[in-house]
């Protein structure tokens, strides 16, 4: 390997986004951020809504600089979170910023619509996706009943990646890895479900063609040619579900791994040929999503550092002023498991305040209340870690491999006393990090579907030799740590 190419990435989560440039040439990989923006939600008129005109602004924004710069760029990947959607009018146009996940209308969708459409065990029968009020389907559910004129209009719905990489190309697919978090394809088929699309009153053709991750969906049309000064550059579908490329991207030796997507949201899984959907996952609501090269993502969802970045916001100027690792010292300075709730209960999902969420709950629980914001962290974490350690119990069930490390992945990889924690948890070796594992899963299916890397494993092979990655072991209190668990799964009963 001997040429050098550029590409440029666009990830966006659900609270920022950034566009990065990946250079790869002779085996090295660099990486390099050019704009970072927030990405905050909109509340008007009853609803929540996320600005895709802002984002695709911000994308053009990026792609100005890098013609600015005389950059050549072999191709454009773009990741988002999962689940929402956009609807396009007949005349190609947007109807409406999309709606966010957090939206309240969903709140009662899902238990609506397994009440009056379909039953929960067929539904995860077809998918095997995990049950969360927000998944596409009961979005779709809930805009239908209330008779959103915009879905009624709609002549295409694109996923939010899909949507974006439409706004540059004019070319309308429909993702795998990101259709697969909709609650609506079927993994045997590798194909959105005929019979749940007909529950919601919709068709196949409403969506655009399946890609798998590596397809080149188009070039840039000439009006973004003409706006940004690039000349007719590929748009490539990664894995567009931001965890999807994130999952691509860890620097894992064998299969015998875990891994834990670190954000706003924790995600904690395991990579499977095949989707799990079997009683048991069905039980413990765990999720078979889309992953690349045929893969599929087995995991679950744990409400991850939404309560800590949510309380933040929320504490004084001189506590926000702290930085995050003396903030987070401060916790460690309380005593461990005085205060212990459930990551994923629905009184944290979107509270007008977390903090008093979390006291109430601790409160009705019978619990010393946190009061200070050390304590409120401390028990934020002591929370994460022991919900971790239930669902990696239950990961090790399902793996046909053994699970000798966990990978921590994402901005939470940072946090090293919560990877700790988790370490002591869990029983078992983390390795924490790459941070910027999203962008970097964008980048190198990107330099895959061009022909720079072969495989999955020769990506997470170059990703490994191109960062430093910070171990955790086991610290040997385990006798702690099994009182600890004891009395979460007490409380969260």
């Amino acid at each position: 390997m001997t040429k050098q190419r550029t590409f440029f990435a666009v990830d966006l989560g659900a609270t920022s986004g950034r566009t990065i440039l990946g250079t790869l040439a002779d085996g090295q990989l660099q990486m390099e951020e050019l704009t970072r923006f927030g990405n905050p939600l909109i509340e008007v008129c009853g609803h929540f809504y996320w600005d895709i005109f802002a984002l695709y602004n911000e994308m053009i924004g990026g792609l100005k600089l890098v013609a600015q710069r005389g950059i050549n760029i072999e191709s454009i990947g773009i990741d988002t979170w999962g689940v929402d959607f956009v609807c396009i009018g007949r005349d190609g146009g947007l109807l409406r910023n999309p709606l966010a996940y957090r939206d309240p209308h969903t709140f009662q969708a899902m238990d609506d619509y397994f009440n009056h459409v379909l039953d929960r065990e067929k539904v995860y029968g077809i998918t095997g996706i995990q049950f969360m009020n927000f998944n596409s389907l009961f979005q779709l559910h809930a805009m239908r009943g209330e008779g959103n004129v915009a879905l009624e209009q709609a002549e295409k719905i694109l996923f939010m990646p899909d949507a974006l990489a439409y706004m540059l190309t004019g070319e309308a697919v429909c993702e795998y890895t990101i259709a697969s978090t909709s609650q609506m394809l079927d993994p045997r088929t590798k194909d959105l479900s005929p019979e749940l699309l007909a529950s919601v009153g919709l068709s196949r053709e409403k969506f655009g063609r399946m890609v798998k991750p590596g397809t080149i969906i188009g070039t840039l049309t000439e009006e973004v040619q003409r706006m940004t000064g690039l000349g007719a550059v590929p748009v490539v579908a990664v894995a567009g579900h931001d965890t999807g490329s994130a999952v691509a991207a860890v620097p894992a030796r064998d299969e015998h791994f875990a891994y834990l997507s670190s954000g706003t949201w924790s995600l904690m899984g395991i990579e499977t040929p095949d989707a799990v959907i079997t009683p048991r996952s069905y039980e413990l609501n765990f999720t078979n999503e889309g992953g690349v090269e045929g893969t599929t993502r087995f995991l679950k969802n744990i409400c991850g550092m939404w309560l800590y970045e949510r309380c933040r916001k929320e504490w004084p100027d001189d506590v926000r002023q702290l930085s995050h690792q003396e903030l987070q010292g401060l916790a460690m300075t309380v005593d461990a498991f005085r205060s212990i709730i459930n990551p994923d209960d629905a009184a944290f999902a979107n509270p007008p305040s977390m903090i008093d969420a979390i006291r109430e709950y601790c409160q009705k629980t019978g619990q010393t209340v946190p009061e200070t914001p050390a304590e409120i962290c401390r028990c934020i974490f002591d929370s994460l870690a022991l919900r971790y350690r239930q669902v990696f119990g239950w990961l090790k069930e399902f793996s046909p491999v053994s699970l000798d490390v966990l990978h921590i992945i994402g901005g939470g990889s940072l946090n090293k006393y919560l990877n700790q924690m988790t370490a002591d948890a869990c029983e078992v070796t983390v390795l924490a990090g790459p941070q910027e594992c999203t962008a970097l899963g964008n980048v190198m299916m990107q330099a895959k579907a061009c022909g720079m890397v072969s495989d999955i494993w020769e990506m997470r092979r170059l990703i490994a030799s191109a960062i430093e990655l910070q171990r955790y072991e086991p610290a040997g209190n385990r006798a702690e740590w099994a009182a600890a668990y004891e009395k979460y799964l007490k409380i969260i009963q």
